[in-house]
């Protein structure tokens, strides 16, 4: 990271601070009444007909809440990765007239790269905000949602980001939200156990990194997660993002020195 970058940086920060005001908003309001809804509230049907062992042993609330944490970091990452670098990387986009001056594209994707890191980790702050209004979830754990949900996040918001580089219509990002996200969404262990899938589409659920992403969040938070599986699933995120970041390199020199 370079003073370069920072600029870059600067420059989607100046667009943030426009409407930073409803964005908090949104960020607490949302998780806070879907978990009302949720958690608090189905949350007390499903812990009344539901076996003691089929959510490892706790409220559905406390299964519920890192699994949305995560759900809802993905969510945002598609959301700051995709739209915006399509506009910004198409001719006449800010992409563009940052490398005309004495930005190179690494510079350009360093500082956006950040930037996505930023909304990615205030977001998941103002998450963690939101469950401190439920007193059985202050935990200990919380301190730990913020870094790995952020991981969760560049999981998905640099390889989105290199793909989003080379789109020509805005049609395939619908699609893969549509087709892709959403199921993600509903299929990753969010609202129930991932054995209650059917084996054999259990090997695709395990391929995602939501799975990995809810299942760091929810280890941690809940304190039974072992060391292997922490690791584990903090080195598939990781390596998603190098990944991302990797490709991104070639899709941004392409597109923009096309």
């Amino acid at each position: 990271m370079n003073l370069l970058a920072l600029r870059e940086f600067s420059y989607w920060m100046v667009h943030y601070r426009r409407s930073w005001r409803g964005t908090i908003v949104v960020n607490v309001l949302n998780p806070l009444l879907f978990l009302l809804a949720m958690g608090a509230g189905l949350g007390r049907l499903v812990d009344r007909h539901t076996a003691p062992d089929t959510l490892h042993g706790v409220a559905f609330l406390a299964f519920f809440a890192p699994g949305l944490l995560a759900a809802a970091t993905m969510q945002n990452a598609v959301t700051v990765s995709t739209g915006s670098v399509f506009m910004a990387a198409r001719p006449g986009g800010s992409y563009r007239n940052a490398t005309a001056g004495p930005l190179d594209t690494d510079d350009v994707l360093a500082g956006h790269m950040l930037f996505m890191a930023f909304r990615i980790a205030t977001s998941a702050l103002c998450f963690v905000v939101a469950l401190l209004c439920f007193p059985s979830l202050r935990t200990i754990g919380l301190l730990w949602l913020v870094p790995a949900a952020l991981l969760t996040g560049l999981a998905f918001a640099a390889p989105l980001a290199a793909w989003s580089a080379t789109l020509e219509t805005r049609q395939p990002m619908n699609n893969v939200f549509r087709f892709v996200i959403m199921p993600m969404y509903m299929f990753s262990g969010v609202f129930f156990p991932v054995d209650q899938i059917p084996v054999v589409l259990r090997a695709v659920v395990y391929a995602t990194p939501l799975w990995h992403g809810t299942e760091l969040c929810r280890g941690i938070f809940l304190g039974n997660a072992s060391q292997a599986a922490v690791l584990g699933h903090t080195a598939y995120l990781a390596a998603l993002t190098v990944l991302g970041l990797a490709l991104a390199r070639r899709t941004y020199r392409r597109r923009l020195f096309a």
